[in-house]
């Protein structure tokens, strides 16, 4: 299932929390000025209390969801050098093959390493975009496949074609992992439940200050836009191809550049069945 918050821009949904927040805060800090004159020193300590726990609550949350979004960019980054060695290793293992073959197959390799350069760099917003790299992947790896279980029928040699195959299934496998990783993110009712906090948390914190008679102190302004620049953070991490936190593919580029400066068997070698 789609969630929306994931396809909304990390900066426009700090920017919202942060005019959210301050209302918040204005609200209830007129609210309780219609209490001021009115209540006793008890009544503003319990206030008081509920207003750190709050705070306290907020923190644990924002600890707990920074957590998740920072697991699971490690998992992304862990996923690209997973994917990139396992290529590699299907690359390496070609030229093991016969001549007949080799060429023709490490031409299809350099396609597919192509195809998921490609890929790193379209945002996981453009749903569209994926969904048509996701089946030309698909393919290309199912043209690989055939054309390395008929190599096998022709040349049945466990040392030559069998490792070639091994690490060949490695690499789709490799692929269904950073696939995995990459559409797994920080849940949205995670975030909603943080941002509804993170707003009652700043309600009580004016309400408290309209107690005590006072407007809400300037550090409370500061410790707001010090929160609002972690959940920004937070949603950035969550977002692997947007914003300001990026999930590095130096890997794959590597790769791609390696298997580019190998010069290809001569076609009329690899035209031999």
């Amino acid at each position: 299932m789609r969630e929306f918050l994931f396809d909304v821009n990390s900066a426009f949904i700090a920017a919202v929390l942060s005019v959210l927040m301050v209302l918040a805060i204005e609200a209830g800090y007129r609210i309780g000025r219609r209490r001021d004159g009115v209540t006793d020193e008890a009544f503003k300590s319990h206030v008081d209390s509920i207003a750190g726990a709050l705070l306290g609550l907020l923190a644990l949350l924002l600890g707990f969801t920074l957590s998740l979004s920072l697991q699971r960019y490690d998992n992304r980054s862990e996923a690209v050098v997973d994917e990139a060695n396992a290529i590699g290793t299907t690359w390496l293992r070609s030229q093991m093959l016969p001549a007949a073959n080799r060429g023709e197959m490490q031409a299809m390799l350099r396609e597919y390493v192509d195809l998921r350069v490609h890929a790193s760099t379209v945002t996981l917003a453009d749903h569209t975009e994926r969904a048509t790299l996701f089946d030309r992947t698909g393919s290309a790896q199912a043209a690989l496949w055939d054309r390395a279980r008929r190599i096998a029928d022709q040349d049945p040699d466990p040392v030559r074609v069998g490792l070639f195959i091994q690490a060949l299934n490695e690499m789709i496998d490799s692929f269904g992992r950073r696939d995995g990783a990459l559409n797994r993110h920080v849940p949205e009712l995670v975030l909603l439940l943080l941002f509804a906090t993170f707003l009652m948390a700043g309600a009580i914190v004016g309400y408290a200050s309209g107690v005590a008679g006072h407007r809400t102190a300037f550090v409370t302004y500061i410790m707001i836009a010090l929160i609002v620049v972690l959940v920004f953070v937070i949603l950035d991490l969550d977002r692997p191809r947007r914003g300001l936190i990026q999930v590095s593919q130096k890997s794959l580029l590597d790769l791609q550049a390696s298997m580019r400066t190998q010069a290809p068997v001569a076609p009329a070698a690899a035209a031999v069945r």
